[in-house]
């Protein structure tokens, strides 16, 4: 990993739903990524054993904070949860579901660490190897993305991408209200309208069958649209963000405590 994020704490928020089968594997494979780590894990209401096994992983001392929906509320809702629960430098955002390597992480931190970036994106389509898979799903992308840049005169390639590593000073300063996964689309025009430095970097993606358990579907593609609509056109809008030369590390902050 590059030096220069020594001192910096990154929590991770992982949103769970019904995950029994792959949630252990995916918090065990965060664990091991050589950084200064907080791990939140946000149950959405699960139905199958996901819940049990989280809690299993908490009395472990895997997972730092383990927080739970009553009921399925949807992504952004348990997102948003998490971010709220963070106490780390530096926040980023981790599926449960063995699509993104979290041995990546430490290529999202640099340029936020180095002071280049306030936010930065890990894009699927810049050449990093990845499963091939399903034509419809890529061109949606292709088209969410686009839209998503008409909107907020960004270039990015890949709006719709899990991994988001945000500055915690800045994601929890933005007003995010989305539940399910119109959540990418809003935290990009935010960011956008906050006019944060945004970096994006090449990432791999083992990407997940119907069979294997993917959930998202058309119907999110179709919400999706409404939420770049309504998140770009329609507010809050928020003030500029007024970034340092990089997160304070811990240590320099007197009078905070960090779980874990």
């Amino acid at each position: 990993m590059h030096d220069s994020g020594a001192g910096i704490r990154v929590s991770v928020v992982m949103p769970v739903y019904d995950e029994e089968e792959t949630v252990a594997g995916s918090v065990r494979r965060v664990r091991a990524v050589p950084l200064d780590l907080e791990i939140i894990c946000v149950d959405d209401g699960s139905r199958d054993g996901t819940l049990e096994r989280l809690r299993a992983l908490e009395a472990e001392g895997v997972i730092h904070r383990l927080l739970a929906h009553p009921r399925n509320r949807g992504k952004g809702a348990a997102v948003r949860t998490g971010i709220a629960a963070a106490t780390g430098d530096v926040i980023v955002i981790q599926d449960a579901d063995l699509e993104y390597d979290p041995f990546e992480l430490p290529r999202l931190l640099e340029p936020i660490a180095d002071g280049r970036a306030d936010a930065v994106f890990g894009s699927r389509f810049l050449g990093g190897p990845h499963r091939v898979m399903y034509f419809w799903h890529r061109l949606g992308n292709g088209a969410l993305t686009l839209l998503s840049n008409m909107f907020t005169d960004l270039n990015l390639t890949d709006m719709e991408t899990c991994y988001k590593m945000v500055r915690a000073d800045l994601l929890k300063s933005l007003p995010l209200r989305a539940n399910r996964f119109g959540i990418e689309p809003e935290l990009t025009a935010r960011l956008a309208q906050a006019r944060a430095r945004i970096y994006e970097v090449p990432i791999s993606y083992a990407g997940r069958t119907y069979a294997e358990g993917k959930k998202i579907g058309w119907r999110d593609g179709v919400a999706a649209l409404w939420h770049i609509v309504r998140a770009n056109v329609l507010g809050p809008r928020v003030p500029r963000y007024a970034p340092g030369v990089r997160p304070a590390p811990l240590e320099a902050r007197s009078g905070e405590r960090v779980n874990g």
